[in-house]
């Protein structure tokens, strides 16, 4: 039987297939993006009931500019046989340690994997994990949401960085053929750092105070309070880059999403995991190794921890 768009295709001779893990938002924004300027993209999908309710989908839907689109791009389950020699990891941080786990054996050695995680922690695991492929860490500030099941509508454009210790590969050309904003760094850990900084001053607080983004300026206090801790953090963690300016920029982030609700209070609302672990986690976690005491950032995370347990959602 020959396939259909939705099976395991073969990429031309010479070309690498992007195999994508994570069909949310992020995840499905650069496959569709890859696919439509002709790149090989296969998704990979964690069980056979989300593959099975995919092909009935038909494929992704992407909602652009308010027109809506299906890309029946081919999708695959975890225990699919063909080598992957190119991976974005575009799952939650607590899922990424586990996805690569299963998908080790195709993971060879010399496999490329972009990992698009937010927070801290889960890239060193995954690193760690599989020694001898490259891992290229990625920050963003596109916008996206899920607008159902393998429905994604494109919230607004930003900007894609990316870096590790070498060289730039070559497949960011590909990047630019599809259409993605992106940029080499070679300070990202600086960049991951203070998009960690930003989440733990607004997302928490947002949760906390069950707020848009907007509302925090009424708590003006604590925005204050814990942007001067984050700053001590990030000098002591060696980003004095990432610290420049941090609370000024907190402001500017509050008041150009003030109408939006953070990630963190989206997942609160619909009863999902969220990364506290990736994010205010690891802030306190790095202070407790430098024997650092930041008073309010432990307080939010013991806070917020109750507030989830509360809920019955996990508090790591």
């Amino acid at each position: 039987m020959s396939p259909t768009p939705l099976d395991a295709s073969r990429p031309a001779s010479g070309e690498t297939t992007w195999h994508v893990l994570g069909a949310g938002s992020l995840g499905s924004l650069w496959a569709v993006r890859l696919a439509r300027a002709g790149l090989p993209v296969q998704l990979i999908l964690r069980t056979p009931q989300r593959l099975a309710a995919y092909r009935i989908a038909g494929g992704l839907r992407l909602e652009e500019n308010g027109t809506e689109r299906l890309y029946p791009i081919p999708a695959e389950h975890f225990d699919a046989d063909p080598p992957i020699r190119r991976l974005l990891l575009a799952c939650k941080a607590y899922d990424a340690l586990p996805a690569i786990e299963c998908l080790a054996p195709r993971l060879g050695v010399g496999a490329e994997l972009i990992l698009l995680q937010n927070g801290l922690g889960s890239q060193d695991a995954v690193a760690t994990r599989l020694p001898g492929r490259r891992c290229v860490l990625a920050s963003t500030t596109e916008g996206a949401f899920r607008a159902g099941d393998f429905r994604v509508v494109f919230a607004g454009q930003g900007h894609t960085w990316l870096g590790d210790a070498g060289r730039p590969p070559a497949w960011l050309d590909e990047l630019a053929v599809a259409g993605i904003p992106h940029a080499w760094s070679e300070t990202i850990h600086s960049r991951l750092w203070r998009k960690l900084a930003l989440n733990c001053a607004i997302n928490p607080l947002s949760v906390l105070h069950d707020c848009r983004n907007g509302g925090l300026q009424a708590h003006a206090g604590e925005v204050t309070g814990l942007c001067a801790e984050l700053a001590e953090l990030l000098h002591q963690c060696d980003q004095p880059a990432a610290a420049e300016d941090l609370q000024e920029e907190v402001e500017r982030v509050i008041q150009a999403t003030a109408a939006n609700y953070s990630s963190m209070h989206q997942d609160v609302t619909c009863g999902r995991r969220t990364e506290i672990a990736y994010l205010l986690g690891h802030a306190c976690r790095e202070a407790a190794r430098r024997k650092l005491h930041l008073p309010r950032l432990e307080a939010l995370q013991q806070r917020l921890q109750r507030h989830l347990a509360a809920r019955g959602l996990p508090v790591d």
